[in-house]
């Protein structure tokens, strides 16, 4: 036992720290994809990044793991995950065209507000009043972000509510995998799925690319790869309750490069409805730990 304890209390801060790095690459994927926008549809931005994607995620489970870990026992669900995956990333990096990164990111942490809303109807699970009242403490985190009814609301803030609500099935559809299967093989399709619905989108309103953007596809593609990588490397080192309210330094990352790209500072509603979403998802989490222990 007190081997076991040693281990963990040694693990623990690396996987703090692996979760850490793994948001922040996602935040420089989006940030990417925001300066691609200029010039590119989001549905291009998905398929390309996707398609540099899934052979350097493929390579990596052909090394470590060989080729049977290229088969799957649910390829329709990864499939329906994969509609998932395109449909959200493609109304965020449509909402990063109008919204700035900092707001759009912390819209999109309403995600587990969503997943716990939704374990109800799609998992049959029990939520007690306290993850209700988490709920409801997170869309208020919402409404102080978008304020509807304002004269500073946009519409376009809408979309990445959308994104979170797609994250949100596509997390909870993850239960339905056998727990067999590896991480890396439900990344690759994850990828390949929304490359292949993308394509024939993509194609319809192709814009050449520019040599020198070139980099910066294959820079989010890399991105997102490690980010994905390393938040589950992070998960499987320290129990869920420890790591997962580091997924929400996504909001410093978003807005330091807000600010360092464009020059965006957030307004004061910005970062209370972040505040307050941030801690409707810490109380969901520590919750469910509880639960699960």
């Amino acid at each position: 036992m007190r081997t076991l304890a040693a281990l963990n209390a040694r693990e623990t801060p690396l996987a703090i720290l692996t979760i850490c790095a793994g948001v922040a690459f996602l935040v420089i994927n989006d940030a990417i994809a925001k300066l691609l926008t200029d010039r590119y549809t989001p549905i291009q931005i998905v398929f390309l990044r996707n398609l540099i994607a899934v052979p350097i995620i493929g390579a990596v489970i052909l090394t470590a793991f060989g080729t049977a870990s290229l088969r799957t026992r649910h390829l329709r669900l990864h499939a329906l995950r994969g509609a998932l995956m395109v449909a959200g990333a493609a109304l965020y990096f449509t909402a990063l065209i109008y919204m700035p990164l900092a707001e759009a990111t912390a819209l999109v942490f309403s995600a587990p507000i969503f997943i716990t809303a939704l374990s109800v109807p799609l998992l049959g699970e029990h939520v007690g009043w306290r993850r209700w009242g988490a709920v409801l403490l997170g869309f208020v985190g919402v409404l102080v972000v978008v304020r509807p009814g304002s004269a500073a609301f946009q519409l376009s803030a809408i979309l990445p509510v959308g994104t979170a609500l797609c994250y949100a099935v596509f997390m909870i559809s993850a239960r339905w995998i056998d727990r067999a299967e590896r991480l890396w093989t439900m990344m690759l399709f994850a990828m390949l799925f929304p490359m292949i619905y993308a394509a024939p989108f993509a194609v319809m309103n192709w814009s050449p690319v520019q040599q020198g953007d070139l980099g910066l596809f294959v820079g989010i593609a890399v991105s997102g790869s490690l980010g994905l990588a390393l938040i589950g490397q992070a998960f499987r080192m320290a129990p869920a309750a420890i790591v997962a309210p580091f997924d929400y330094t996504a909001l410093i990352w978003a807005t330091g490069l807000g600010w360092l790209i464009w020059g965006d500072i957030p307004m004061a509603w910005t970062i209370s409805g972040a505040a307050i979403i941030a801690a409707s998802g810490i109380i969901i989490i520590r919750r469910e730990a509880r639960q699960a222990s």
